[in-house]
């Protein structure tokens, strides 16, 4: 399978492509106008997921996984608000429904392109 990953900043929505083919579309936060989410072309470098995050304990700012992109500090994750969703709020990461960012994270392997575009 040929994944790839488009974010449309304009949208507010993170489409997953198995080649041509549309496979799943989310609605995602990004960041808000002082720590924008950068736009251009990255790759899944990591992923982690935050099992000791729930349940029982309190939630990661993370939620419960993260997708290290190959901008440094950047990423795809959940989130412990999940009314943040659909606005810019984050400090320029793509926030995820914490179940949206678990089925995205057993799809796509590390190595996944990511192209993020302000349309």
């Amino acid at each position: 399978m040929s994944y790839h990953i488009h974010v449309s900043i304009s949208k507010r929505k993170l489409y997953l492509f198995n080649g041509n083919k549309l496979v799943r579309s989310y609605p995602v936060a990004l960041g808000k106008i002082a720590t924008s989410t950068p736009y251009g072309n990255f790759t899944i470098i990591s992923k982690v997921p935050y099992p000791y995050s729930y349940p029982g304990g309190p939630l990661s700012a993370f939620g419960t996984y993260w997708m290290g992109l190959s901008k440094p500090h950047y990423g795809i994750h959940g989130t412990n608000n999940p009314a943040s969703i659909g606005k810019y709020v984050s400090h320029g990461c793509i926030r995820m429904y914490n179940r949206d960012v678990e089925t995205l994270a057993k799809l796509v392997p590390i190595g996944t392109p990511v192209y993020i575009r302000r349309e």
